[in-house]
């Protein structure tokens, strides 16, 4: 029998602008939509350590993230 003693996610996430808005409310709107996406990891209590936030030429942001697995234990991965 097996069992999982720990876990945890690395992701590379892009929060990409929207075609159909203006330049200027795509920007605005994956500023919020990131915002959005780290009030919910907090609100769900997943524990998390963003490695490196970039924000490219065209405004879009593109992040590295350790996540909490499944509320597995994640000691180890994210201090």
């Amino acid at each position: 029998m097996k069992r999982i003693k720990a876990a945890c996610l690395l992701q590379t996430v892009h929060f990409q602008l929207k075609d159909n808005l203006g330049h200027a409310a795509a920007v605005q709107n994956v500023r919020d939509e990131y915002a959005m996406y780290k009030q919910r990891l907090d609100r769900t209590r997943t524990k998390y350590q963003i490695i490196r936030e970039e924000t490219q030429p065209d405004g879009s942001i593109l992040i590295e993230i350790k996540k909490q697995y499944n509320n597995h234990d994640c000691t180890g991965y994210i201090d």
